[in-house]
């Protein structure tokens, strides 16, 4: 592919908010966890029951990171797909060692063939619920990330993505396509097939990856979303609440329950919320996503991610699966602690780290770019749009799904 790139503004605003938003959606996830294999709270079980949503989010938000940070710049391909590579790759490989180890010790059957597709990151491609859960069931999503990575240098080159109208015309299909791959679910009679298809299988999550996409371009180029930051997040946790009903007159099972439509669905509402937050943080506004504990914990997100289910189904192991309310408050309590402790210790001792060493260590290792530098690029070869990190703290192309 030549070495092309879509010229745009070098913004180099930080983007805090959005770094701060990645706890919060990781926090989502894990209550999900929680309410399902220890048990509900009322309330918080109610509005979480279809936390999985949080991995939408992060799909959404890994779009609009890596448009917003690699728009108008040009890498080599070698360059790109190494660092995405050395974001993702090193912390996922030690959960899914550190969870192994934890289901031999719990006495659970451990798949071979899961494990190395896992680490191969091909399992969502798959159907079949012993490759995603091979190892770290959470790392099922980094298998679409990857996918993901390999699609979005060609996304850059498209010019339906170099106009506002094209642009435009683009949000607006990429927001009816998933009612259209909702409703196929009515065409499977297998419904373990209809929820490898619908909720894992790359390609119908792309959408909310290049939907993230569109909207990173869009706010680079002045656009700016037509609710603030608070009305976005009173419509996402609205639309939340309004599952609760529906969750409770249709199974889960069924093609049209809220369980693969939440997942489907909030991608156009999530789009509004990392834009609003962008947007407040370009206009210097408080959000309340971007103090510091805000952006630590944001950087913990994606161990916690990682790391939180084996924690959960170990002390369900050791403690036993409460059968009181104040047992789950107590197991609830206990997990997101140690959970929360070892996702702390994951980033400042493996995930960064390792990140750094192999970023170091691989292609374009020796040529960071610094304030003032012009984009890199190529020196033959194959390219793609990406440069070194720009203000984006602890969010390059990273996602918690």
């Amino acid at each position: 592919m030549p070495a092309s790139r879509i010229t745009g503004p070098d913004t180099r605003d930080r983007l805090a908010s959005l770094t701060g938003l990645r706890f919060w959606a990781a926090l989502v996830v894990v209550l999900y966890h929680l309410s399902r294999q220890t048990g509900k709270l009322p309330w918080i079980s109610d509005v979480t029951w279809y936390g999985r949503t949080g991995v939408t989010f992060f799909f959404v938000l890994s779009g609009f990171v890596l448009a917003w940070t690699y728009d108008g710049k040009t890498v080599p391909a070698a360059v790109f797909l190494w660092r995405r590579f050395a974001r993702i790759w090193p912390l996922m490989a030690v959960s899914i060692a550190a969870s192994v180890a934890a289901w031999r010790v719990l006495g659970t059957d451990v798949s071979l063939k899961g494990v190395l597709a896992t680490l191969g990151l091909v399992n969502s491609w798959i159907p079949g619920s012993e490759y995603r859960a091979g190892g770290n069931p959470a790392a099922w999503s980094l298998s679409d990330e990857a996918w993901f990575y390999l699609v979005f240098p060609l996304l850059l080159t498209l010019p339906l993505l170099r106009s506002s109208r094209g642009r435009t015309w683009c949000a607006v299909a990429l927001c009816i396509a998933p009612v259209a791959i909702w409703a196929s679910g009515s065409l499977f009679s297998d419904p373990a097939l209809r929820y490898w298809a619908l909720d894992y299988f790359p390609p119908s999550r792309t959408l909310q990856f290049v939907l993230g996409v569109v909207a990173g371009l869009a706010v680079k180029r002045g656009w700016r979303p037509p609710v603030g930051l608070p009305v976005a997040i009173v419509l996402v946790v609205a639309a939340h609440i309004a599952l609760v009903p529906w969750s409770r007159e249709v199974p889960d099972g069924l093609w049209y329950s809220p369980y693969s439509a939440s997942q489907l669905l909030m991608a156009p509402l999530f789009v509004l919320l990392v834009a609003a937050a962008a947007s407040a943080d370009l206009k210097g506004r408080r959000t309340g996503f971007s103090g510091p504990w805000s952006i630590r914990l944001g950087h913990w997100s994606f161990a916690w991610y990682l790391f939180h289910e084996i924690v959960i189904r170990s002390l369900i192991g050791w403690l036993g699966r409460p059968d009181t309310q104040i047992g789950i408050v107590k197991i609830w309590l206990l997990a997101l602690a140690i959970s929360l402790a070892v996702a702390a210790a994951a980033y400042h001792w493996v995930e960064h780290p390792l990140e750094r060493v192999l970023r170091r260590a691989g292609p374009g290792g020796a040529r960071r770019a610094g304030p003032g530098r012009p984009p890199e690029t190529g020196s033959g070869g194959t390219a793609v749009p990406g440069a070194a990190s720009t203000a984006l703290p602890g969010s390059e192309g990273k996602s918690v799904q």
